[in-house]
């Protein structure tokens, strides 16, 4: 299809609202997320008796990216968008199914950067199995932004029976990580020419609503799910231990991680266990059903590296403690200030 835009960058009159505005979501939004021109009201509408099939709650959450730069090793801004809103929707037990995305453009961004992320955002939504149904776009002066900033929300339904909070872990609970540690984080320093490595390191970013279908379908008493974003395994389960009210107790020997992460943060001065991931997840299930759960996820494609790293303990209450990989102990604290500022 010929393309209704001529410029080459975006402008100010590509979010005024009239002609160059409509050409640009007909070219480049209407065009990769593929749902034809549509009514093009101001609201999907989306249809109750389908979702009802799958469940008897809904999940809704948003969140937003700023990501720098935007395209990194293993995936851009627009991959993860998709999935980490994917993610946030099924670490709650749900199963995505509509995303909205909202985006403030930068004048001067170019067209084909542009194109480039609502491609990437369109592919992501195929693989995660969910419908972008709704958007909106805004450009503001050059200077105003930095290229490119995305807000994605989502709706999912939980599945009748299915309750995980960050409040139910209990002492004697099994606590598994689905796989290596820190790779988002250090692929973002390698982009940001911070950190020059031989090893090929990419984003593990990816959607994680399947290997949560098989944790879910493994133990349906699920207590726990969080993906281990921004602040990493360690604010995760001092999240956990927090709102239960329960200490968590792990070993630095087990946890997952490739030797060239580990590398890169003893060289920068970096703790793993506060870096980003974009396609990880942390789970804690009662202990009888641990072993049937960490053969479930080694059996999907995004668990195959998932590790048993600890349990939940009676004390100290509310409080994460490691033990080292020498044999000694150390508190593992939610993250004091940021490692890493625009990771995602």
């Amino acid at each position: 299809m010929t393309s209704r835009i001529r410029d080459a960058h975006i402008n100010l009159s590509h979010g005024s609202g009239g002609k160059a505005m409509h050409a640009l979501i007909d070219d480049v939004f209407l065009g990769a997320f593929g749902n034809g021109r549509g009514t093009m009201e101001d609201s999907a509408t989306l249809p109750l008796v389908d979702m009802v099939r799958h469940g008897d709650r809904l999940a809704f959450t948003t969140d937003s990216y700023v990501v720098d730069p935007l395209f990194f090793p293993g995936a851009d801004i627009g991959a993860l968008a998709v999935a980490g809103t994917v993610n946030d929707l099924a670490v709650s037990g749900a199963r995505p199914l509509f995303l909205s995305c909202g985006m403030v453009l930068e004048e001067g961004l170019p067209l084909e950067t542009l194109r480039r992320v609502a491609l990437s955002m369109r592919r992501m939504a195929d693989q995660a199995g969910v419908t972008i149904v709704t958007g909106d776009t805004k450009v503001v002066e050059r200077g105003a932004a930095d290229k490119l900033f995305i807000n994605t929300s989502g709706i999912g339904v939980i599945r009748a029976g299915i309750a995980v909070s960050a409040a139910n872990a209990r002492p004697g609970d099994t606590v598994i990580v689905s796989g290596g540690l820190g790779e988002h984080g250090v692929a973002i320093l390698i982009a940001r020419n911070l950190l020059a490595l031989e090893a090929d390191i990419e984003s593990d970013c990816q959607p994680l609503h399947g290997l949560v279908a098989a944790i879910l379908d493994a133990c349906p008493a699920t207590r726990c799910l969080r993906d281990a974003t921004r602040g990493g395994v360690a604010t995760v389960l001092n999240e956990f231990a927090s709102s239960s009210g329960a200490g968590i107790r792990i070993l630095e020997r087990a946890l997952p991680m490739r030797e060239e992460v580990r590398g890169a943060c003893e060289i920068l001065g970096l703790d793993p266990l506060y870096l980003a991931n974009e396609g990880k997840l942390v789970a804690v299930v009662p202990a009888p059903d641990a072993g049937r759960v960490l053969a479930a996820m080694r059996a999907h494609p995004s668990g195959a590296e998932a590790a048993i790293i600890g349990e939940v303990t009676r004390e100290p209450a509310g409080m994460v403690v490691m033990e080292t990989a020498f044999g000694g102990e150390r508190i593992v604290d939610m993250l004091v200030g940021e490692q890493l500022p625009r990771i995602c």
